[in-house]
């Protein structure tokens, strides 16, 4: 009975929390739909060679005695100064992350990236793209590969690693670089083209329920979801596949001509050292393998666009964490009494 009244009691207070957020929530939809624009994000930039002195003196720190870290830091101190002295300037990589969902959203981002850092870069520098993506739509990875031209357009060096994934549109981007890293079980290829929906006519028809599909345009609609779909409408979805996927082909083609391409335009995918083997990839190393290396002769700058979040969006992250802090709190209880 005990616990009866308890879930009660803590039902009723998650529809009352429920009910003001969602009073709130209409409020601030309200206050938008009244022409209020998203604020602009802004570029955020970090000396990665920053990161990896601090990972490195703090394990100096913990092993090497007081004497021999105080020689170190001397002979670094004096490195430094003669370098400065030099007047010689150092190579910059500039490092971008890529992490893709099936629509691309981090276009969004990537674009400013690459817009900001191109106002400065030189054929002498680099570019690095971090890469993670198993594919999506093809016009939003066709916009992302384009932003990724860009770059090559512009002379400068472009390197893509490959820690994880890069199928389908994913290997679309990373195809672009002029050298392509990956880890030795990452996933590589996919070079192909899908496309499937499901069809409920003949469920609609056993009920009499009838469904019309009206064009202008003999191919405005090929495949439907709820009509009839016919021979000729399959021929025709088809044959669009088709010439796609020749697209597909022609632009990896065109970026990595060492490529048998018909040989790996099969739709199939391939580890890292299989992928190799193929010329899906230039070399086996992991992104930190990559920069820790670039990290000893260049000054390494991570370029990130945060976008602001909006009232509503920062709003709503904090009911959902007080949302969440309140069902764990309740779970706590709930186990304890059960298990005691």
């Amino acid at each position: 009975m005990d616990f009866l009244l308890d879930y009660a009691g803590f039902l009723a207070r998650v529809v009352t929390v429920l009910a003001a957020v969602l009073v709130v929530l209409v409020a601030l939809a309200a206050l938008r739909s009244k022409g209020r624009h998203k604020s602009a994000g802004h570029l955020e930039v970090n000396k990665l060679n920053d990161f990896y002195k601090a990972l490195r003196e703090t394990l100096e720190e913990a092993v090497l005695d007081k004497d021999r870290l105080k020689a170190q830091r001397k002979e670094e101190a004096k490195a430094e100064k003669q370098a400065k002295k030099s007047g010689k300037h150092r190579a910059r990589v500039f490092v971008l992350d890529f992490d893709g969902d099936i629509k691309a959203s981090a276009t969004d981002n990537l674009r400013h990236e690459i817009t900001a850092l191109l106002s400065m870069a030189t054929p002498q520098d680099e570019v690095v793209v971090r890469l993670e993506s198993g594919g999506g739509m093809v016009h939003s990875y066709g916009l992302a590969a384009s932003q990724l031209v860009r770059i090559r357009k512009a002379g400068v060096p472009l390197t893509v690693c490959v820690d994880k994934v890069a199928a389908s549109g994913g290997y679309m981007m990373a195809c672009i670089g002029e050298r392509i890293l990956a880890a030795p079980f990452a996933i590589l290829g996919s070079i192909g083209v899908v496309a499937q929906l499901p069809n409920v006519h003949r469920l609609l028809k056993k009920h009499d329920i009838d469904f019309e599909v009206h064009t202008a345009g003999e191919y405005k609609r090929t495949l439907t979801v709820f009509g009839e779909n016919t021979e000729k409408g399959r021929e025709k979805f088809q044959e669009d596949l088709e010439t796609t996927h020749e697209l597909f082909k022609g632009f990896v083609a065109r970026y990595r001509p060492q490529l048998s391409i018909e040989e790996i335009a099969t739709g199939e995918i391939w580890l890292g050292q299989a992928a190799l083997g193929r010329h899906l990839v230039d070399d086996l190393l992991t992104s930190d393998e990559y920069l820790a290396e670039r990290a000893r002769e260049a000054d390494l700058f991570h370029l990130h666009y945060a976008e602001k979040k909006s009232l509503q969006e920062r709003f709503g992250f904090g009911v959902s964490l007080a949302l969440d802090k309140v069902l764990l709190k309740w779970w706590e209880r709930l186990s304890q009494r059960h298990y005691q």
